[in-house]
C-alpha cells in the first residue's frame, strides 16, 4: 500500500490515502493478477513439457537393439 502511495506521489505528484491505495491494489489484483497467473501456468507447462521430452529421450537410450 505504501508503495502505491509512493508511486502516486512520485509519478503523478498526487497524494492518495491508504484507503485509495488499497482500492488501487484491489483493482490491480482483480484485473491483472489472472493474466500474470495464467502466464505463469503456461510457463510451467512449457518447462514440464521440455522436462518430459528430455526424460523420454533418456529412457529411449536404455533400449537395447533387437537382432
Amino acid at each position: 500500500i505504501s508503495d502505491i502511495q509512493y508511486f502516486f506521489s512520485q509519478e503523478r505528484d498526487e497524494e492518495i490515502s491508504e484507503f485509495a491505495a488499497e482500492r488501487v491494489f484491489d483493482f490491480i489484483k482483480e484485473s491483472l493478477a489472472p493474466h500474470f497467473y495464467n502466464a505463469a501456468v503456461n510457463d510451467v507447462k512449457t518447462v514440464v513439457e521440455q522436462q518430459y521430452a528430455s526424460l523420454e529421450d533418456e529412457i529411449l537410450t536404455l533400449e537395447r537393439p533387437i537382432k
